[in-house]
């Protein structure tokens, strides 16, 4: 199959890539040679920098991690709650978008172009002077205010763009799926829900935990704008009373991709589980039955 999709690389193509790798292996192992040098040089390297964040006989060790376990706590709620939320509303949307008629869909698609041309710093922001402004009572709400402002507005901003995904993954579906769920007396919606958009989800699954990584990673936005003391606005703050920035923050930049690996891994695994399960595909099956009589 790659045969036919390029060209299989000859001895001079293979010889040159392996050439190019080498010095630009090279290349960035210098550059590290350099980066560290120049930290000990500076005394960023000394022991009693590192000592709060990685020996348990330091004295500000439990502090710091308790307050480090916290901030992820934080995190991993807005985040959660944000994926949650948009989840559902980028469903909700990107299913009336493709049920509605041409002119009915207009307000909507005015509403996702909007959202989606907005930073989502400006989205989180707008979202608190709304609130403060029009003088709206949220603490009926669990949780501190700031946490909303960030869930509101990256549920927002990544709504609109879970509902373009989805849409892109029904409008990749052959016609046939959808005219077979009409032909065993589906209605639209119900073939929308129960065939088209469980493929689209599998389709475009890869995509849609591409996004929830985002929504992860966009959580820190609160956390500058000083809305909300998540991870990285916690590390900011342990940093300048240990006068450390470089290390705290080196340390809370590898908490990120951890929880980012880890979510890329489970995404991986309920992919694999998805292809092994048919206890969902009951449908799928009694409209393949149809298919060939179609």
């Amino acid at each position: 199959m790659s045969n036919v999709l390029y060209d299989a690389p000859g001895p001079r193509a293979r010889r040159r890539a392996l050439i190019g790798t080498v010095l630009v292996s090279l290349a960035l192992l210098a550059l590290a040679v350099l980066v560290v040098r120049r930290l000990d040089a500076r005394g960023q390297l000394e022991w009693e920098l590192w000592a709060p964040l990685v020996d348990p006989g330091s004295e500000e060790f439990p502090l710091v991690w308790e307050l480090l376990g916290e901030a992820l706590w934080a995190t991993l709620t807005a985040a959660g709650l944000a994926i949650a939320f948009s989840l559902v509303v980028g469903t909700i949307i990107g299913t009336a978008r493709m049920m509605l008629g041409r002119w009915q869909r207009i307000p909507l698609v005015a509403v996702i172009e909007l959202f989606r041309g907005l930073p989502v710093v400006v989205t989180i922001f707008y979202v608190y002077t709304l609130v403060q402004t029009a003088d709206i009572d949220i603490s009926a709400l669990p949780g501190e205010d700031g946490l909303w402002y960030v869930v509101i507005g990256l549920t927002l901003y990544n709504s609109v763009i879970i509902a373009e995904i989805l849409r892109a993954g029904v409008t990749s579906l052959p016609d046939g799926q959808r005219e077979a769920a009409l032909a065993v007396g589906m209605t639209p919606r119900q073939g929308m829900m129960t065939v088209q958009l469980p493929q689209a989800y599998r389709t475009m699954l890869p995509a849609l935990i591409s996004q929830l990584v985002v929504i992860l990673k966009d959580s820190s936005l609160a956390g500058l704008l000083g809305l909300y003391i998540e991870l990285l606005r916690r590390g900011q703050l342990i940093s300048q009373f240990l006068d450390s920035p470089i290390q705290v923050l080196f340390v809370v930049g590898l908490m990120y991709i951890v929880i980012n690996y880890t979510l890329s891994r489970a995404a991986v695994l309920l992919e694999r589980w998805l292809s092994r399960n048919r206890g969902g595909r009951a449908a799928m099956e009694q409209v393949e039955q149809v298919v060939p009589a179609t």
